[in-house]
């Protein structure tokens, strides 16, 4: 199993959540964060003790986390001319 299958939304729905039949899953809302245009899924568990939902982000590189990527901020590089 690489990466990108322990990272794919349906196995971390069900790490995070373990829907079953009495605990079902559904996907509430999705899109893109405006300031990113990143997607993100909100998924909720409706538990005997009420909902428990959490935020699932895509990543650059194709996974799915519970934490926003990080922000691409503007860098500067030296460039060094040969004497």
């Amino acid at each position: 199993m690489d990466s990108v299958d322990r990272s794919s939304l349906r196995l971390l729905i069900e790490k995070w959540l373990g829907p079953t039949p009495a605990t079902p899953v559904r996907v509430s809302r999705f899109g893109r964060i405006p300031s990113s245009r990143r997607r993100y899924v909100y998924v909720e568990a409706l538990l005997p003790a009420g909902a428990l939902a959490i935020y699932f982000f895509l990543h650059d590189d194709g996974t799915w986390c519970v934490f926003p990527p990080a922000v691409e901020r503007p860098a500067m590089s030296v460039l060094r001319l040969a004497a």
